[in-house]
């Protein structure tokens, strides 16, 4: 996820370059841009043992292989991240941490380096480390703390808050942030949860592994190349804006979500380790929509539906030409069944954004004064035993010909397409860390990805110096999480 150039100007395209087939996870610039370097460069999605300490639960009661949530763990998602035992169980604060060492090998070197600081291939780095503050609010102290009456209305308020230091970019900065209040009603007979969330990140607020914000593959390398094109609802807005919205599920079944997002001052930015330096500004509020349907179909639970976001943008935070328009559509499935050992989550999703370019071609950044993108990942996620995991997913990326978003391509094409196959060893998911903090847990993946096509290049010499192989990448890597 390294090294390609980026045309800072365009709103969707330069500031995301999509990890194969991925949710959040973009290159990181090799000049250090903290939005790509350090906030993009690495899995989006998170099993937080503090939840677990505060359920006084295992892991799997919540997911099956994590960070992918079980029907459980997306109704603790629902009501807030505030279900708790009894608070007696344990005294510990919503904290917790992760570490994820790693190894990147390219099939090609680098020219100069996968990252600065780093070899032209096969790389040892720690990804990142991650401290988080999650679950209740005030954790189990609401009461002790104002009395409880208040703790009542205090312990509907949960928190998921991420601050992550980026081994490639070596700094810190602020990750995914989301603060909800949420509660549980009926209606008609009928079981409702509603609640209203305040976020940094587009799709992070939703239940689904099927949508960006938690999507597969959930970890990935900083120091490997990726395809340059991809979606702004697909992480081009993560940790650069604040959104706001409210939700509800009816009857377990149907759920809508209704927010809106803005960009966050520059100098706001810049003091949570974020550099604003030609990103893509929202001019105004971005509305931002989810609808879906979950039911049970035979012994699993099947999910469908729609997302999407409207902005008017400027490019690179140049008000002077006036506004780009970029509107995405996504749809998703989602169908997860449990049998004996064995857990399966099979997910499809598909963005398609429509581009309007009417700043970004007269300041002459884009070839076309309009332009469409779409991307397609189909994923097969297998555990067993909640041990032995294996996922396999095809990823197709595609859309207009524009010479001038893609100049690294040789026609200015953005197709891309390829496999991610990765093996997975969960040792302690059964179980849990040391009785001084329980609930820790480890993933230990050996993750491959092949290209077919790579920006327009195929999987061999195409007469243009380039090869769609070159960029096929091993990653290894220990997720702990104590």
């Amino acid at each position: 996820m390294k090294n390609e150039p980026r045309h800072e100007d365009l709103p969707a395209t330069a500031r995301r370059l999509a990890a194969p087939g991925s949710g959040p996870w973009p290159a990181a610039r090799a000049a250090g841009c903290l939005i790509v370097a350090a906030v993009l460069s690495a899995p989006a999605a998170r099993a937080v043992p503090s939840f677990a300490r505060q359920m006084n639960m295992q892991c799997i009661d919540c997911h099956t292989e994590f960070p992918v949530l079980n029907q459980f763990g997306r109704q603790f998602k629902l009501t807030g991240y505030t279900l708790s035992a009894d608070p007696s169980v344990s005294n510990l604060p919503p904290i917790a941490v992760m570490l994820q060492p790693s190894f990147t090998n390219t099939q090609a070197s680098q020219a100069g380096g996968a990252a600065p600081g780093f070899g032209n291939n096969n790389n040892f780095a720690v990804t990142q480390l991650s401290v988080f503050y999650a679950g209740r609010l005030f954790g189990p102290y609401a009461d002790s703390l104002f009395g409880k009456d208040a703790g009542v209305i205090l312990n509907k308020i949960g928190i998921f808050d991420q601050t992550t230091y980026d081994g490639i970019a070596k700094e810190w900065h602020w990750d995914n942030t989301e603060l909800r209040y949420a509660d549980t009603g009926t209606v008609k007979d009928q079981s409702v949860i509603y609640g209203a969330y305040v976020n940094n990140n587009p799709t992070m607020q939703d239940p689904w592994n099927s949508t960006p914000g938690w999507g597969y593959p959930f970890s990935g390398s900083g120091l490997a190349p990726t395809p340059d094109g991809g979606t702004l609802i697909d992480g081009g807005l993560s940790q650069q804006v604040v959104g706001f919205g409210a939700y509800t599920m009816f009857a377990d079944t149907f759920y809508l979500d209704l927010g809106a997002y803005r960009t966050i001052g520059a100098s706001l930015q810049n003091s949570l380790g974020v550099d604003p330096t030609g990103e893509t500004q929202i001019a105004g509020l971005a509305p931002y929509w989810r609808l879906a349907l979950d039911r049970m179909v035979g012994d699993g639970h099947w999910e469908i539906g729609t997302f999407g976001l409207a902005a008017e943008t400027y490019p690179g935070r140049d008000q002077s030409a006036g506004k780009d328009r970029l509107t995405d559509f996504g749809f998703d499935t989602q169908y997860q069944v449990s049998r004996g050992p064995s857990d399966v989550t099979a997910m499809l999703s598909w963005i398609y954004e429509r581009q309007n370019w009417d700043a970004s071609y007269a300041l002459g950044n884009t070839a076309n004064p309009t332009d469409t993108f779409w991307k397609l990942k189909a994923t097969v996620n297998y555990l067993y035993d909640k041990t032995f995991g294996f996922t396999g997913q095809y990823f197709l990326l595609d859309g207009s010909n524009d010479t001038g978003i893609f100049a690294t391509s040789s026609t200015g094409s953005p197709l891309s397409d390829g496999v991610v196959l990765q093996l997975n060893y969960l040792p302690f998911n059964k179980g849990g860390g040391p009785s001084f903090w329980p609930r820790s847990n480890v993933k230990f993946s050996l993750q491959y990805t092949v290209y077919n096509r790579f920006d327009g290049a195929r999987a061999n010499y195409d007469g243009m110096g380039t090869n769609a192989r070159d960029n096929n990448t091993l990653y290894a890597e220990a997720w702990i999480a104590f």
